[in-house]
């Protein structure tokens, strides 16, 4: 996961320089306020020198530009005349996110006067606001005290919205395979993807991988044994399995960074003997999802998008599906064949070779038996309707795997919604949500409500009081 990063575009008033240039120096202050407090929140800040006439905001912009933001915040450190800063503003390819704060709290009848040139930047905001409005230009602002409200951590919100919006249409999807027939939920077109979100599908078979296989001594593969026997609980495991499956490991990492993926799909029905992989790679589609790359079974494209977008900014997310409903404790058992992102596991993850592989003639494959780590999550998916995408979320607490040794070779967790269990299932259903997702641990429901208005999806939330 890169670090997130945002230009910060100061407005000011050439007049107040005319008339007396000392009036910048605690305004200067307060930017170097800023600009730590949004770094705490997780947002790397480049800060354009202030601007007030329409060549200083030409050439801030360019080179916020050219410094791989993910948006531009812009602060009214006073009244700026709107024509100076707003077409170019219009024009940016950037995110715009705008900070309506000011310096100081209060502002009552018993302030002094001396504070309204620090304190009057509303009214900017509101004249830039509405050129961008009439420009065609669409904005994020967040308004409030930047010290007494959670404004700046809306800000750093809609910074993480703009970066999950700029990765889900820039991705770079991996399919192996074809997708499961007859899945149809998930099921959209490649050239639909394209062309809705921005997705690119990279269709191969598995010889794609097969032939980037590493020789089984290579240093790769004894770098990564060695590095999986300090990460997982191996003891069990036959070390042929486990070496066979590593050379697996290291050819599907060299297939990721070859194609520059940035998630990957996997149907377990295009593993087989002939097709150039030895055993299905659950345990590498794992390790790929610890690493940042996102991922979703079966051939789908669209959830495998996804949940690289949400890597990009929340690493605590794996790709998973609601399999069993548990309606005397209110919770739902949460599993797929072999695939979990092994940073979010309870304790750490063992290996052991799935066998029988009753699925094809391909080697049993190494698999981990883990089971989702307790806490807060948001449960995601992304729904195809007839008239475009939902976004479905819902607040979950995932409990305890507990001690049953029964589940020590399935991926697993319990996940517990707020509303009653037949409940939530209903609204899921009737939203249209589809059977594989995502959970998130640490995600804002703030940044995805906005990072779904970016992309022109419904947003639905489906939680206690909603």
């Amino acid at each position: 996961m890169s670090p997130l990063k945002a230009g910060l575009l100061p407005l000011y008033i050439k007049l107040y320089d005319d008339i007396n240039p000392t009036w910048r120096k605690p305004l200067v202050a307060f930017i170097e306020k800023l600009i730590p407090r949004l770094k705490q929140l997780g947002v790397e800040i480049e800060a354009a020198p202030i601007c007030c006439v329409e060549s200083e905001f030409k050439t801030a912009v360019k080179a916020l530009e050219g410094k791989g933001l993910d948006a531009l915040i812009t602060l009214h450190l006073a009244y700026s005349p709107s024509l100076e800063s707003a077409a170019i503003l219009a024009k940016t390819k950037l995110p715009i996110v705008v900070l309506d704060t000011t310096t100081d709290f209060a502002f009552g009848p018993d302030t002094t006067p001396d504070l309204i040139g620090s304190n009057h930047g509303i009214h900017g905001v509101q004249d830039m606001c509405n050129l961008l409005n009439r420009n065609g230009k669409t904005f994020a602002i967040e308004v409030g005290h930047w010290e007494k409200s959670d404004v700046l951590q809306r800000v750093a919100d809609q910074v993480r919205a703009a970066k999950l919006a700029a990765t889900l249409r820039t991705a770079r999807v991996g399919l192996i395979g074809k997708p499961f027939v007859g899945m149809g939920d998930f099921s959209v077109p490649a050239a639909k993807l394209k062309r809705d979100l921005g997705v690119t599908t990279l269709q191969v078979t598995p010889l794609a991988v097969g032939r980037l296989l590493p020789n089984a001594d290579n240093a790769s593969v004894e770098v990564e044994l060695a590095s999986d026997r300090k990460a997982f609980n191996c003891k069990k495991l036959d070390p042929k399995a486990h070496r066979q499956a590593t050379r697996i490991n290291v050819a599907l990492d060299r297939f990721i960074k070859k194609e520059k993926l940035s998630a990957l799909t996997l149907n377990f029905q295009a593993v087989t003997k002939a097709s150039g992989l030895p055993m299905m790679p659950f345990f590498g589609l794992c390790k790929a999802m610890a690493k940042g790359t996102g991922y979703a079974g079966e051939g789908d494209v669209l959830t495998a998008a996804l949940v690289g977008s949400l890597m990009s900014v929340y690493p605590e997310t794996s790709f998973t599906e609601m399999f069993c409903p548990d309606w005397k404790g209110g919770r739902i058992f949460m599993s797929h064949m072999g695939e979990i992102n092994p940073s979010l596991a309870e304790n750490p993850p063992a290996l052991y070779l799935r066998k029988p592989w009753i699925f094809s003639d391909a080697e049993p494959p190494v698999s981990l038996g883990a089971c989702f780590k307790p806490g807060k999550a948001i449960f995601v998916n992304l729904a195809p309707t007839r008239d475009g995408y939902n976004l479905i979320t819902a607040p979950v607490t995932m409990v305890s795997g507990g001690k049953n040794i029964k589940f020590k070779h399935t991926i697993r967790g319990w996940m517990k919604p707020t509303l009653p269990l037949n409940d939530f299932l209903g609204e899921y259903s009737r939203a249209g949500g589809t059977h594989h997702a995502a959970l998130v641990y640490g995600a804002s429901l703030a940044a995805l409500a906005s990072f779904s208005q970016l992309m022109g999806f419904k947003f639905i939330s489906i939680q206690k009081g909603c």
